[in-house]
């Protein structure tokens, strides 16, 4: 199997979300502290930072249902940078504020202030990137800017003419409101600004950064509202089913997701137009990008939009071959990861090895008592990316704390280990695998216990809000992490990243 760069080498990494970095607001952004974070993965010889998708979130904070694929969270826009050039009052720092509302409030006052005063290499830089994003960023804008005229409904609400994405309508609708869609494209272009700045200092420290891409979107989305022709939707953005998963180890009934699923026929004749498109985006961000759910590219499972539960559901083949076979024409690397958990058939194993993707193990998933089990270290390949656990498990100690006596005798028997030990056991486990990538969740490598998981699939409250604090990480935690990862050779091969894929043309960096 040709592996694609940069899973050649043996490395490491950890799975962080930036909304969990620490930091004064009520979540974490591209602040000073996403910088520090980068010195400490390297500190520790990690050589990957993974993450989860950076899309603007509805209100349950979900990133995996986001008004937009191509579009940055807002919310994780530095306050601090603006602060730093003026465009917003040091006063901020005082306020004891921090909700959603009022971050949205704070920024849209200092991309006013900015756009009142930049100067002309700022202003030219900003017109380079409306032009070089303009084939979703105009989409994205007048859907957000109209969304906020109608009270924040979902476009699915709308009148018809504005439903049905009607040009004239569209036109009409935001006539006079020229300064909130230049304001719109501003906050994009800070994003994406502030994005490149921490992706380099990054990349300055041997650090790539691992990103992920949904397979499905958001039926309250810029994508579906412009797009319906790519979904199974009709014009008024009803559809007979929807995505989901069946039940597995996280539910009993399955997953109902609701998302819309794809007109395979419409995108096959377009060349996949909408996802090349979506991947041009994704590859001059990230460097390397996990397909969420790749099992349904071969095929996805169907759930009627009258079901209560996803039990109801079927598998529908897809062409998932013939899609990435345009996206592999389309982009001289592929640095794909397939999400293969899950139901996962020969036929979807023998897609992900066609195009020499690595896959998943989960080594909370291993101990089952079976020695074939898959996710055991002792059955890994190169051709993959193994995890103690991911965001959608619990921690490592609260899991294994959380097993019968039996199971935890099985895990302690298998990894020579007792049961205090507990996560390090499994993470150098993680780091001895021949998988050639391992990832640790922050939360293992801090041995959090017990209330720390980031997301409990099938729920909706309560999800998307970990996040850690400095003084959790002790004096001695990047030595140990970095002599385990040196021991098992996953320091890669060192020295800076070349940029490559950028999103537009060089910015001054910050400089930290």
């Amino acid at each position: 199997m040709r592996l694609h760069s940069p899973f050649k080498d043996r490395r490491s990494g950890v799975l962080l979300h930036p909304t969990s970095l620490p930091g004064p607001w009520q979540a974490g952004d591209f602040s000073h502290n996403a910088f520090r974070f980068v010195e400490f993965l390297a500190a520790s010889g990690q050589s990957i930072w993974q993450m989860m998708p950076l899309g603007v979130t509805h209100e349950d904070g979900s990133p995996y249902q986001c008004l937009s694929t191509h579009a940055g969270n807002t919310l994780l826009i530095s306050l601090d940078w603006l602060v730093d050039r003026g465009w917003l009052e040091p006063e901020v720092w005082g306020s004891a504020e921090s909700s959603r509302e009022w971050r949205a409030e704070t920024l849209e006052r200092a991309c006013a202030r900015a756009l009142a005063s930049i100067d002309e290499a700022t202003r030219s830089d900003f017109d380079r990137f409306v032009r070089g994003q303009r084939y979703w960023l105009e989409d994205y804008v007048n859907f957000i800017v109209i969304k906020q005229l109608e009270d924040g409904a979902g476009w699915m609400h709308w009148p018809e003419a504005l439903r049905r994405c009607d040009p004239s309508a569209v036109n009409a609708a935001l006539q006079g409101h020229e300064e909130q869609l230049e304001l719109r494209r501003f906050e994009q272009y800070l994003f994406f600004r502030q994005w490149r700045e921490l992706r380099s200092f990054a990349h300055q420290h041997g650090v790539y950064i691992f990103g992920d891409l949904p397979i499905f979107v958001s039926q309250d989305s810029a994508d579906v509202w412009a797009h319906r022709e790519v979904f199974t939707v009709d014009a008024d953005g009803v559809g007979s089913v929807v995505a989901g998963v069946p039940p597995d180890a996280f539910t009993d009934d399955g997953q109902l997701w609701g998302n819309p699923l794809y007109d395979w026929d419409y995108l096959k004749k377009t060349e996949f137009a909408w996802w090349t498109d979506r991947l041009r985006t994704h590859f001059s961000i990230f460097d390397m990008v996990r397909i969420d759910h790749f099992r349904g590219l071969e095929a996805c499972w169907e759930v009627p939009v009258t079901a209560r539960t996803a039990k109801d559901g079927q598998w529908v083949k897809t062409p998932g071959a013939e899609l990435l076979s345009t996206i592999q024409k389309h982009f001289t690397d592929m640095p794909l990861v397939a999400e293969d958990l899950g139901i996962i058939t020969e036929e979807v194993d023998l897609l992900r090895k066609q195009f020499s993707l690595p896959g998943m193990k989960v080594l909370q998933f291993a101990f089952d008592g079976d020695a074939v089990n898959y996710h055991l270290p002792h059955n890994h390949s190169e051709d993959t990316v193994v995890y103690t656990g991911t965001h959608d498990n619990d921690t490592t100690r609260s899991w294994f704390h959380s097993e019968s006596e039996e199971a935890k005798q099985q895990v302690c028997s298998y990894l020579e280990c007792s049961d205090h030990d507990m996560p390090w056991p499994l993470i150098r486990s993680a780091m001895m695998s021949v998988a050639k990538t391992a990832i640790i969740p922050m939360q293992d490598v801090l041995g959090l216990g017990e209330g720390n998981r980031m997301n409990l699939p099938g729920t909706i409250d309560g999800n998307w809000q970990w996040r850690f604090d400095w003084s959790q990480v002790d004096a001695g935690l990047a030595e140990r992490l970095h002599e385990i990862t040196c021991r098992y050779s996953r320091l890669g091969p060192g020295g800076e990243i070349t940029e490559h894929g950028n999103i537009w043309p060089d910015v001054d960096r910050r400089k930290v």
